[in-house]
């Protein structure tokens, strides 16, 4: 086989509806070309929360082997998604005092901060998952985007901290490595579908990406290019389901090919006399169901979450003109394909919405049920993942330049016995900066690696 095996990556995304194994790689124009993708029902996940070990563990390698079956290719690592009803977020300042005023901070300085932060004291059972640094303080100059390289002797900073149940992430590893994988990453769901459909510029001006799964709504929220709030709401595409389910007194199966078919957010667009018939079950009488009937039942529970999501739009703030979102909303996940849900978010809301595909990223000749909404998180995912191996290759090649440079600097030294002037490169220079996130990934994998 032609292709080479580490350039490629695969995400893992355990939702509640479904869990999506998707296999990607980067083409020669730097975008993302999906391998194959592999799906299966998601038996053993309740709200994002895994609740059957043994059957979430059968879904995800059934997922594995069809995504395998189709790309051809062996799978050993997966970039997971953590998500689930479990996730809140908080915001939390901090300060250090440095030693010495006149030496400039560096790293080790924002690591010391960041690690003082993983010191809060959380709720019982409950563990930081990312300290994201919103901006920094340096001797009460605020604003600070960027603080390595100043001087100072107090280094603040907010933060954005999100917290989950150890018991939830331990289980998602769990399931993970009990099918016979290794966690090559670690991301956030509204995170990495973030990723996958927002533009930088969008980032910029300020959006509040809602991510609409199977049993959770995800939202964070970014401005100036950085994330500034994340939520999870545990009410999902499901819960229409079941409403539509009790009310309409049919069963779950036909309750969701009716939301998907004839499923509306807007009931006033549905005349009263637009029925559908739903054969009965084992000989009996079918039901006739108005299309009215069914929107309202669909728009009651859809205003639901709605109002609850732009609740935590305006926890954040953004009625304040320092953190107006003039992106808007963008709206993503399996739920976001709902006729209408656009226009009622934009009734709801008052702000600019748009559905969010995940095909900016994506190669020309992708396929449309990979573009759909639906794989977001996946996409998100993948691109993770590649941007991990990218850096992982990168570190690797400045580890061999600098051992190349040692030597070379060594046969000097033999040749010039005492005229040597050490002239070495400095090694700190060589080391890729690592990101909040990757240092978080790698104290995960410790966590998980240790609760076995």
């Amino acid at each position: 086989m032609a292709r080479e095996v580490n350039e490629i990556a695969v995400g893992l995304d355990i939702g509640t509806t479904k869990i999506v194994a998707m296999v990607g790689k980067y083409n020669e124009y730097g975008k993302m070309e999906v391998l194959g993708v592999g799906k299966s029902k998601s038996l053993g996940v309740h709200r994002g929360v895994v609740n059957n070990i043994t059957q979430t563990i059968q879904s995800i390698q059934q997922a594995i082997q069809e995504s395998e079956s189709v790309s051809g290719m062996k799978i050993n690592n997966v970039t997971v998604g953590i998500a689930g009803q479990h996730i809140r977020s908080l915001q939390h300042s901090d300060y250090i005092t440095r030693p010495n005023a006149d030496a400039v901070i560096d790293e080790d300085d924002i690591e010391k901060l960041c690690n003082q932060v993983h010191k809060l004291v959380m709720l019982p059972g409950e563990e930081i998952l990312h300290v994201l640094p919103q901006e920094y303080k340096v001797d009460g100059q605020a604003e600070i985007k960027e603080p390595v390289g100043m001087y100072g002797g107090r280094l603040e900073a907010n933060f954005h901290v999100v917290v989950g149940q150890v018991t939830s992430i331990r289980n998602i590893g769990r399931c993970v490595k009990s099918s016979g994988l290794e966690l090559s990453d670690v991301t956030l769901e509204p995170l990495a579908s973030a990723n996958a459909v927002l533009s930088q510029e969008e980032k910029e001006a300020g959006v509040a990406l809602i991510d609409i799964g199977g049993g959770t709504t995800d939202l964070a929220i970014f401005k100036d290019g950085i994330i500034r709030h994340t939520a999870v709401i545990p009410f999902g595409g499901n819960v229409i389901t079941e409403d539509i389910k009790e009310g309409c007194s049919i069963i779950e199966k036909q309750a969701e090919l009716l939301k998907i078919k004839f499923g509306s957010a807007w009931p006033g667009e549905n005349k009263d006399n637009e029925i559908v018939s739903i054969p009965g079950l084992r000989g009996r009488e079918p039901k006739e169901i108005t299309l009215k009937n069914l929107s309202k039942i669909i728009h009651a529970r859809v205003v639901e979450i709605i109002e609850q999501v732009f609740l935590e739009i305006k926890n954040y703030g953004h009625e304040s003109p320092k953190k107006k979102l003039i992106a808007g909303i963008v709206l993503t996940g399996g739920g976001s394909q709902l006729k209408h849900l656009k226009q009622l978010v934009e009734y709801i809301t008052g702000m600019d919405t748009r559905i969010g595909y995940p095909n900016e990223h994506l190669a020309g000749n992708s396929d449309s049920e990979t573009t759909s909404p639906m794989y977001a998180t996946a996409v998100g995912l993948v691109m993770d993942g590649l941007i991990h191996l990218k850096k992982q290759k990168k570190s690797v090649k400045k580890e061999e330049t600098s051992i190349r440079t040692e030597t070379t600097t060594q046969q000097e030294k033999v040749v010039v016995e005492n005229t040597v002037v050490e002239e070495e490169l400095p090694k700190e220079d060589l080391k890729p900066r690592k990101n909040i996130l990757e240092k978080w990934t790698e104290k995960f994998k410790e966590f998980l690696d240790n609760a076995e």
